[in-house]
């Protein structure tokens, strides 16, 4: 194996091994150990319905059997579209206790996008939820779905939650008529009833857990195979990492999507192998969540940058007590450094920044819980993480501290491969380094930085523009509330920059005045040419920025322009 520096390693906290001695198990393993050492405690809170870590495990147990009753085997996969509710957290450990794969789906997914993940996955079964049973109605002659197992949000409350939440579906009509037929659609009660259970030794820790969808940000959607060793692997780390967390009964606030591999691992799995409790929110509502905050005292918050910010949007979060949050975690997109201490001042918690990737389980980087925390790194790779920068067209060795390339990374959270791609996955898996398509630097001791992603990358007059730093200026206008630039052709230049601006509320801007900041603080070369104000950016469910939706919108327009000029001439 190719032997690298690793600076990082003296910038560990001292109670950070460099390498852990792991535990390779099927993940309901870990909830196994949960319900054995805290049998009482709480594992999921939701409304009012609880339960604790030793009925939680028999209810899995239960779950399997009945999938397997139902015809699943080892290795099936098994498709979960559901939002956060305690019924997804009992089919994820009942899937894969039972030896199927999950394949975790978006509940907002268009009708193409469930198209192409389910048929690419070949999904027998899935389990979802009653709100989004018209949508999988009409694709049913296209996708490979043999059972539904239908559930509803009343199911995960109790009385008298359920029937007022039953009373309240049927006078709004709001509930759609699931076709119960006893053979292909199955209520979910079908897979929780009964005394019959199945434990399952016979799940090897290497098969695979997981067929993760990636996000879709540059491309379709591929799916990364991940093994019950390489989450588990993951979950490991990041308890290593964060080693404060743990020593007490933590209380995890589930607000990142469990379909999600970022709200899998650090939402869902993680908290489970340390006996947390888990508090799932089925949709993300501001004002919701600071309530929920104040009632139910998390202790540890994963969450993105977008929801930190509309949080900090909120007019009255000044009265509601966010104190018992003694760990904030972000990730899945670049937090800027103008909102983490807008965050801090407001909620008293800084914000400790990571970094991961769908093909890493995810998490990869994490800044130390007790040493120096740089504002604006994705701060020291895990334990058993080797990370690099390399030259982004040729790859290959190490670039020394402060040049900037493309950042690799080797360790045993790493995907085995994309799902039946096997170019697709020689082209990101090279020589047992995941080449992950991000831009970023490495300083003199061990932090890491993301530039950019590299799709992203602006090349305008022969200069290379990394969008990153000019949407960092543009957050730190007063007036603006997000923004995003991207690179647009340009006949002359081959591209230009264009920025996209959310204003505040109630504030007003030029484009000019726009640009004009710009040029205070940055190259000429890297000034936005183009300045489109919007009422709001597109985003994928953890709040990265669709630069590519933006580009293909540019894309549409310049099409439909050169149209009308063909019709003229």
């Amino acid at each position: 194996m190719e032997q690298i520096d690793r600076p990082w390693l003296k910038s560990y906290d001292a109670e950070v091994s460099p390498t852990l001695d792991y535990e390779k198990l099927p993940l309901f393993k870990f909830l196994d150990r949960a319900a054995h050492k805290w049998p009482g405690r709480k594992a999921i809170v939701f409304k009012n319905w609880s339960v604790t870590y030793a009925r939680l495990k028999t209810m899995t147990e239960v779950f399997a059997a009945n999938l397997r009753e139902a015809g699943v085997r080892k290795g099936d996969r098994v498709a979960l579209m559901l939002p956060n509710l305690p019924q997804t957290i009992i089919a994820v450990w009942g899937t894969l206790r039972s030896g199927a794969i999950a394949v975790m789906t978006n509940p907002l997914y268009m009708e193409t996008e469930i198209i192409h993940q389910f048929n690419d996955a070949d999904v027998r079964t899935c389990i979802t939820l009653d709100l989004l049973w018209p949508k999988l109605d009409k694709l049913r002659p296209v996708i490979p779905v043999e059972k539904f197992f239908v559930t509803s949000i009343g199911e995960g409350l109790k009385f008298p939650l359920n029937l007022l939440y039953a009373l309240q579906t049927m006078k709004n009509g709001s509930a759609p008529k699931v076709p119960y037929d006893k053979t292909r659609v199955l209520p979910f009660k079908t897979l929780t009833k009964g005394s019959k259970t199945f434990t399952n030794e016979r799940v090897d820790p290497d098969d695979t857990a997981l067929l993760q969808y990636t996000g879709g940000t540059t491309g379709v959607a591929k799916g990364c195979v991940l093994t019950h060793v390489n989450i588990g692997a993951n979950i490991q780390q990041c308890q290593s990492m964060m080693h404060t967390l743990g020593q007490r009964q933590e209380t995890f606030i589930g607000v990142l999507p469990y379909f999600h591999i970022y709200g899998f691992t650090t939402c869902l799995a993680w908290p489970t192998s340390m006996g947390a409790t888990l508090t799932p929110f089925p949709r993300y509502v501001p004002l919701d969540v600071l309530k929920g905050i104040q009632k139910l005292k998390p202790t540890v918050f994963p969450g993105a940058p977008s929801l930190y910010v509309s949080l900090l949007q909120q007019k009255d979060i000044a009265k509601y007590d966010l104190s018992s949050i003694n760990c904030c975690v972000s990730g899945s997109a670049p937090m800027p450094v103008e909102h983490m201490e807008q965050f801090k001042t407001r909620a008293g918690t800084a914000i400790a920044e990571g970094y991961g990737l769908t093909e890493a389980s995810p998490v990869t980087h994490f800044n130390p819980i007790k040493g120096v925390r740089k504002p604006g790194s994705i701060g020291l790779p895990f334990p058993d993480t080797d990370a690099k920068i390399v030259d982004m067209d040729v790859g290959g060795e190490a670039l020394p501290p402060g040049k900037r390339g493309e950042l690799v990374i080797r360790g045993p959270q790493v995907m085995q491969g994309y799902y039946n791609r096997p170019d697709a996955t020689a082209d990101v898996l090279r020589n047992g380094w995941l080449y992950t398509g991000d831009i970023a630097y490495m300083d003199e001791e061990g932090y890491f930085y993301i530039v950019d992603r590299k799709k992203d990358l602006i090349i305008s007059g022969g200069y290379n523009i990394y969008p990153r730093e000019i949407d960092e200026v543009l957050h730190t206008h007063p007036k603006i509330e997000e923004a995003v630039s991207v690179g647009i052709p340009h006949d002359a230049r081959g591209e230009i920059v264009k920025a996209y601006v959310v204003l505040r509320e109630g504030e007003s801007l030029t484009r000019n005045e726009v640009m004009a900041y710009c040029r205070e603080k940055l190259a000429s070369y890297k000034v936005p040419r183009q300045v489109e104000f919007r009422a709001s950016l597109p985003k994928t469910m953890v709040g990265k920025v669709l630069r590519r939706a933006l580009r293909e919108e540019e894309a549409a327009r310049s099409a439909a322009r050169k149209n009308r000029t063909a019709r003229t001439d």
